[in-house]
């Protein structure tokens, strides 16, 4: 099995000289996640795994923990339904949220790193978290690095802005302590604001209508508003009424509606296999999916990914209006997803940059293009799993919208491709030319690919993966 992320092998040593009990847990048992055991991680794993795991967080008003009814009681609902299920204990913040976020990066990380002894596959790690639990569990979806960062989160009436105003201001204080007003920090941990295409883990978010202390629209309706601006898959429950900390309570009036949405849920969200061969699709709007209304669903990896089936794993790191070159206006190697793409330590990528180079104002730069480029392939060709690259040609402009130039594209940029792909010996994916006969396919723009064209792009770039 192929683990993804350097911390992975480190903390895999790590686990090879603890006790044998604490690779094997017994059911229920208890590991330290720091030296004083503050924090601590319960572990209860079913007789037969279907390798998919959740570590839940309970809530508390970051002051303490509801850790029965938000935490251990739901272990028979997802041990019964094969899934690994961890309770964790974290520390409260006092003022400095690294603790709890540290805990909880902790906790996905060990869980992850003991998938081979505790049948779980690492890229089936989800997040569960409960009112201020359901914060944390937010931050760490939406702020963590790729290797802790969940593969889905399950949010039950969670606090989501960290405003004063709008949230639950007693959570905001003891997460934010002297810092509670200020407007960089409620930003960074308000995390409606900090959800990003594709990159932000698949939600599903509980509530109830009447909810008193944690008001619904300016924080769970606020974070799946978000994912839907940004295209992402995200689901919401709204029980009318029950109130706040309804957790596994018997009580709550829609209880068991509750447990069997939750179940169909978690029935419909498909894993990839740990054995997947890994495709990362890295590229600018049209790779992101732009004027796509559900570009995770329709985008171009999306299709591919349902093209290639089971056996791969494709994920989209595409970024809107980025440029290839590093002195371009918006360049692509300083964003997130390009972190993302090299932890995802692919086994395929597809490159497909240029369109925005083409642009006056950074075809200025176009010196540099040769370089920049040679500089992200030789990145890529570091990586652990020594990916075979595809260089995707940019398919044409139709139309010279923002002052994309297509003469630039086909008669300076394609040829520093080519060029580049013979000098590292990448495989060439000429889109440009296969996709001519297709300008039907495109938005009014004449620079993005409707859904059908995003799916006539998947069609033209599985043929190249799938040579032999």
């Amino acid at each position: 099995m192929k683990i993804i992320g350097k911390h992975f092998l480190r903390l895999a040593l790590l686990l090879a000289v603890l006790p044998l009990k604490a690779q094997q847990p017994k059911q229920g048992m208890v590991i330290p996640l720091t030296a004083d055991a503050a924090s601590t991680l319960t572990v209860y794993l079913p007789e037969q795994p279907s390798g998919r795991a959740v570590v839940a967080l309970p809530g508390g008003g970051y002051t303490h923990l509801a850790i029965n009814k938000e935490g251990h009681d739901w272990a028979p609902f997802f041990n019964q339904r094969g899934i690994a299920f961890f309770v964790l204990k974290y520390r409260m913040p006092h003022g400095n949220p690294s603790l709890p976020v540290d805990d909880a990066e902790k906790a996905i990380r060990m869980v992850r790193d003991s998938a081979l002894s505790w049948h779980i596959n690492p890229y089936d790690v989800g997040i569960m978290g409960f009112s201020a639990g359901g914060h944390l569990a937010s931050v760490v979806s939406t702020r963590a690095a790729f290797d802790v960062r969940p593969n889905f989160s399950l949010l039950f009436y969670p606090v989501i802005s960290l405003d004063r105003k709008a949230a639950y201001s007693r959570s905001a204080g003891e997460f934010f302590g002297d810092k509670v007003e200020d407007k960089a920090a409620i930003e960074a941990y308000s995390t409606d604001r900090q959800v990003r295409s594709h990159l932000t883990p698949e939600a599903a978010i509980f509530l109830a209508n009447d909810d008193k202390v944690i008001t619904p629209l300016a924080n769970g309706v606020a974070y799946y508003s978000a994912m839907r601006r940004k295209r992402n898959n995200c689901a919401l429950y709204v029980y009318p009424h029950g109130g706040h900390g309804f957790g596994y309570s018997s009580s709550f009036p829609y209880h068991q509606q509750l447990l069997d949405d939750l179940s169909t849920w978690l029935e419909k969200h498909k894993s990839v296999s740990p054995q997947a061969i890994r495709v990362a699709c890295i590229g600018n709007s049209i790779t992101d999916g732009a004027g796509i209304d559900m570009s995770e669903i329709e985008g171009y990896p999306a299709v591919l990914h349902k093209l290639l089936g089971n056996g791969y794993n494709v994920r989209n790191f595409g970024v809107s209006a980025r440029t290839l070159l590093s002195r371009g206006d918006y360049p692509y190697v300083k964003e997130l997803a390009w972190r993302d793409a090299q932890a995802f330590n692919p086994n395929v990528v597809v490159l497909k940059l240029g369109t925005n180079d083409s642009k006056p104002e950074n075809w200025q730069y176009g010196a540099d293009f040769d370089r920049d480029l040679l500089a992200m392939v030789d990145t890529l060709q570091s990586l652990p799993a020594r990916p075979v690259i595809y260089l995707a040609t940019p398919i044409p402009a139709f139309k010279p919208t923002w002052n994309i130039n297509d003469s630039v594209i086909a008669n300076a940029i394609i040829p520093i491709i080519r060029k580049v792909a013979r000098k590292r010996r990448c495989k060439i994916i000429d889109l440009h030319t296969a996709f001519a006969p297709y300008g039907k396919l495109m938005q009014t723009d004449g620079i993005h690919p409707t859904a059908e064209g995003a799916a006539k792009m998947a069609e033209i770039i599985r043929e190249s993966i799938c040579q032999k």
